[in-house]
Formats: structure tokens, C-alpha cells, sequence
């Protein structure tokens, strides 16, 4: 390391805009968290980070234990769970919030540092545009992430040394620690940024030296999951058993058609619905047109020695790794978590244009995305369709949509009929929520069973209920996408039919979910 690293300076002539955009962050996270932090309940995406933080908070261990998002937001979580004694789901989402605040502050930080000095009005215009994009807040630690490498990634740009390659390695190693994903999004957009910064290289580490280091940081970046990797008796084989169907599928998620403006079926649509659709669809063409022109632009600018916004050229290298996360899965909610290079990126660029370019472009960016995602905010539409009712979710009581409440209430009316205190029971495929509102570890490891199963995995499944020896099951065939082969009993055939041979039906069989209980319990 350098002396550079004690001479960094930390803010920039704009410090006091600084300043007050971390205030403001806060701010407006403050308010989002009075208005929509007791609303809204997802029984699935929710209820898999909150089960997980909560077995964590007993001693259990991500992936090894149960099926889970990488280790980072779950010791997260349940630190903060830890310290404010409380395991609900609302303290979850407080969690969450505060990591998005840190990266905010950290990404839009470099925004300002790195741009021209701009009126107060202009950067709360940056702040509603990208914080609007980031609705559910089980997945704030997604739309986040990204948030942390463009900052980062602009300061190595802004003065490339041994130091901050150091520091970009580490952070994308810890980014990788709550992502792998958006770790491996890191890994191209640093190595992207290092040959970037080697083109008319001044006064810069070589190449060789620049990914020396770097790789260092990445090191010890991720030495909490190498740590595991390890000590951890089971945890590799769980990590590697989780990673390698990735490579075999060749697939991360269940894919979707992309929703191109051009596909929408104009005659049965509303006015506003075919508004929405073309929004989306151009986002989706935006993103990848944004990436591919602003890296041949950005190149084209230090070849010619001109310079540019940091904030600008990380946000461009990002913006096609994002997109791949968006098409991905290619519906509205991975769209949101793809946009923040887009965002920051398109602001970074107003910043530097003439008011009469910069005022009507980042109006209409802002207006845009409030009319795009403020309807699918829990606060929002809560308070303008008038479908939500109270009720308690384990020690919370939030507000949630009436069909979600009733499923609530199934469940509690369920658990009050048929599961004692001392037993645990099955809720398969789409529910681990359930487990955290009842206080239950789950009998399966697999607690959000979307996928297909091996059958050497589902007949271990199968030991775990025998060796748990559950009450209860309560099993929803729906199907996913309306794909029947993603049916419970499709993807699960072997685990299905256990159950079908061990439990008996409850309830009537046209009603979904099916209620089965154990035939050994009825004994």
C-alpha cells in the first residue's frame, strides 16, 4: 500500500451537497418506513429472508440448514434482529433499510462529489428517481448492491492507485458475501473499468499490478463465506450442491418473455395498462442501448484525452451485467433491481448538460418512474385501492392486501385446528413465511421448492420429514408462469407422493392449498 491512501480526500468542493443528500436520504427512507414499513406481506420472497434470519438467530447455517440467499443479509438481519430483541418482520425490513441508506449515501455521494455543483432540487430529483425503483423491502439489499459498486467503481476512476484498487477488491468481495450474483456483476465491471484505465495509462499501476491487488481485496473481501467454506462442518458441500444446477440448467431463474412494446396486445388493454407496457419495454431496450453506446463513447473519450464523470463510466460498465439480471427473469420487479446504472448514470450525464437539456430530461425521468412503480408500492396501494385490512403477522400488525389476510388467517386457523405447540409441519412450495409466523423450523431444507428436484435430493428430503415427523402438510399445486411441468407434483414427484401415501386430505380436493394430515398423528 501507498501513503495515497492517508491523502485521499473525502469530499470534494461540493461536501456540504454532501451532506445534506445523505440528510435527505435519510429523510426520505424515514418517511417510505411510516408510510409502507406496516404494509404489505409477501408469505414467499419475504418469508424466505425472515425464516432464514430468524433460524440464523438459533444457531443455523445458511444453505447448509435450509435453502437460502447468500449468508451476508442473513448475519445482517439477525444482528440487527439480535440487538433490537425482536424477530418480526417489521425489525427485518428495518434492517434492510438501513443497509439501503448506506448505499445510497455511498453511491450518490460520488454523484455529486464527481459533478458540476447542482441545485438542492435537481439531486432530490436523483434521490425520488432511484428510490421509487426500490419497492419490496426483501429485496433492498438487491437494488442496493448495485448502488455500492457504481460508487465504488468511481472512485478507482477517479484516481486509479494501489489503494482504492485494494478497497474496490475488498468491497466487491463483500458484495459477493450478500450476492454471488451481483458479486460476479463486480467482478466484469471492475476488470471492465481496469482496461479501461489502461488506455493512455498516466501515472497508473500497470495492469498486472492493478489486478494484483484488486485480487487481494476480493480475498479478503470474501473471507466471511471462505471462513465457512472452511470451519463449517457441511457448508461447502451445501454451497457447491447449490451452485452447481446453475451450471447444469445454465439458467439463474425461471425465465420469461421479454415484454417488447411492440408485442403488447394494444386491443385489450386500457389506456393506462399500454402506457405501462410500452414504459416497461422501452426500459428494457434502454438498458442495453444505454451500456453498449456509453462504453463505445466512454472509450472514445479517453483515447481523445477528454474527460469524464466517474460516476458516468462505472455506471456505463455496470449497466450490461445489470441487464442480464434483468432479463433474466424479464418482469417489472427484476427490471427495478437492474436500473440503478441506468439511473445514476442518465443523472451523472443531465449534470454536466445546460438547465434547458438538464430540467425537462430529469422531470421526466422522475415523473416516469413515480408513475411506473409508485402503484406496486404496498404504501400506495394500500391507501388508493382500499383492499388492505389489519391483521397480525406473528408480533406485527401490519396492513396488508385482503387476499393475503385471508391466507393469514387460513393459516393461523389451521395451526389452531391441527399443529400442537411441540410439532412442525410441511408448507410447500411457495410459503416459508409460515414457518416464521408460527415460530416452526421446517421440516425440509428446500422452502421455496420453484424448481425441479433431483430424485437423490428429494428421497434426503424425504429422510428430514421422517426424522422431523411433521403433523402437517399443506401442499399448493398451483402452477408457476401457468407451466404445468412446475407444479408441486411435477417438480417434486418423489416428495408428492410420499406425502399423498403418508398423510391423508383434510380438506375438500378442489380447494387449494390441500391440507394433509399425517396418518401416524391420527394414530
Amino acid at each position: 500500500m501507498n501513503e495515497q491512501c492517508l491523502k485521499d480526500k473525502y469530499f470534494s468542493d461540493n461536501h456540504k451537497q454532501i451532506i445534506l443528500i445523505c440528510l435527505m436520504i435519510v429523510t426520505v427512507i424515514t418517511a417510505i418506513f411510516f408510510w409502507e414499513g406496516h404494509k404489505g406481506f409477501s408469505m414467499s420472497d419475504e418469508g424466505f429472508l425472515w425464516y432464514g434470519a430468524q433460524r440464523v438467530l438459533l444457531g443455523e447455517i445458511p444453505f447448509r440448514d435450509f435453502d437460502s440467499y447468500d449468508i451476508g443479509r442473513y448475519y445482517w438481519s439477525a444482528a440487527f434482529m439480535s440487538l433490537a430483541g425482536d424477530n418480526g418482520v417489521v425489525i427485518l425490513r428495518m434492517a434492510a433499510m438501513l443497509f439501503q441508506t448506506i448505499a445510497l449515501c455511498i453511491g450518490l455521494s460520488m454523484l455529486i462529489r464527481n459533478s458540476k455543483r447542482q441545485s438542492n432540487i435537481f439531486w432530490l430529483l436523483a434521490v425520488i428517481s432511484l428510490m421509487v425503483w426500490m419497492v419490496n423491502p426483501h429485496k433492498l439489499f438487491d437494488i442496493s448492491l448495485p448502488v455500492i459498486l457504481i460508487g465504488s467503481l468511481a472512485y478507482l476512476i477517479e484516481q486509479p492507485s494501489h489503494c482504492r484498487y485494494f478497497l474496490i477488491g475488498l468491497i466487491v468481495g463483500l458484495v459477493a458475501v450478500f450476492g454471488r450474483n451481483h458479486g460476479l456483476y463486480g467482478v466484469v465491471g471492475s476488470i471492465s473499468v481496469m482496461l479501461y484505465l489502461i488506455i493512455k495509462r498516466e501515472n497508473a499501476p500497470s495492469l498486472i499490478t492493478a489486478f494484483t491487488y484488486w485480487s487481494l481485496g476480493v480475498i479478503v473481501g470474501y473471507l466471511p463465506v471462505l471462513i465457512f467454506l472452511a470451519v463449517v462442518p457441511g457448508f461447502a458441500l451445501a454451497f457447491w450442491g447449490y451452485i452447481r444446477p446453475v451450471f447444469e440448467i445454465k439458467a439463474t431463474n425461471i425465465p420469461l418473455s421479454v415484454p417488447w412494446p411492440w408485442l403488447l396486445p394494444f386491443g385489450k388493454l386500457s389506456t393506462v395498462e399500454i402506457m405501462r407496457g410500452m414504459i416497461i419495454g422501452t426500459f428494457f431496450i434502454a438498458l442495453v442501448v444505454f451500456g453498449v453506446l456509453g462504453i463505445a463513447w466512454v472509450i472514445r473519450q479517453r483515447l481523445q484525452n477528454k474527460p469524464v464523470s466517474p460516476v458516468l463510466v462505472a455506471s456505463f460498465f455496470l449497466a450490461l451485467p445489470y441487464a442480464h439480471y434483468a432479463f433474466s427473469r424479464a418482469d417489472l420487479f427484476h427490471l427495478a433491481r437492474s436500473t440503478p446504472p441506468f439511473i445514476i448514470g442518465i443523472f451523472a450525464l443531465l449534470a454536466s448538460q445546460p438547465a434547458k437539456t438538464k430540467w425537462p430530461f430529469a422531470a421526466l425521468l422522475c415523473g416516469v418512474s413515480l408513475f411506473l412503480m409508485l402503484p406496486i408500492h404496498p404504501g400506495w396501494y394500500c391507501q388508493s385501492n382500499h383492499q388492505c385490512v389489519n391483521i397480525k403477522v406473528a408480533k406485527d400488525n401490519l396492513k396488508v392486501h385482503f387476499r393475503t389476510a385471508q391466507n393469514l388467517t387460513m393459516l393461523n386457523n389451521i395451526a389452531t385446528q391441527f399443529i400442537p405447540h411441540d410439532r412442525t409441519f410441511i408448507c410447500a412450495p411457495f410459503c416459508p413465511g409460515a414457518y416464521a409466523i408460527l415460530g416452526r423450523k421446517s421440516p425440509i431444507w428446500n422452502i421455496y421448492a420453484t424448481g425441479t428436484s433431483g430424485a437423490t435430493f428429494q428421497q434426503a428430503e424425504i429422510e428430514r420429514i421422517k426424522a422431523s415427523n411433521p403433523c402437517l402438510a399443506i401442499i399448493d399445486n398451483s402452477s408457476i408462469d401457468g407451466r404445468e411441468d412446475l407444479r408441486f407434483c411435477n417438480t417434486n414427484s418423489i416428495v408428492y407422493q410420499y406425502i399423498i401415501e403418508n398423510f391423508e386430505r383434510v380438506n375438500d380436493a378442489t380447494n387449494n392449498p390441500a391440507i394433509y394430515r399425517s396418518k401416524q398423528s391420527k394414530k
